[in-house]
């Protein structure tokens, strides 16, 4: 019985398999469109990281030169503050 039973599902199986090849044509190419659509986009996303990454490296060479400047900025503002500072000490002496 059990045999039967299992060349029965294997005989369903069979005959399933037959009547869905002709709309498995329809699948794959589903599947393909799907597929090209995927990779389309995967593209498409790279493309904009791609671009993002170098606006990114623009962006970071950017704020390098402003802190470069913000550095040279502070270094003349204490000299200044110094030499001012100088100043008042010989001042306040006389």
């Amino acid at each position: 019985m059990r045999k039967i039973t299992i060349a029965g599902f294997a005989l369903a199986a069979v005959l399933t398999a037959g009547c869905a090849s002709t709309d498995n044509q329809g699948a794959v190419e589903d599947a393909n469109a799907t597929a090209m659509s995927a990779e389309q986009t995967a593209d498409n996303a790279l493309n904009t990281a791609n671009s993002a990454s170098s606006a990114a490296r623009s962006a970071q060479q950017t704020a390098d030169e402003a802190l470069a400047a913000a550095k040279a900025a502070q270094k003349a503002a204490n000299e200044a503050n110094e030499r001012a500072k100088r100043m008042l000490e010989r001042a306040s002496q006389k």
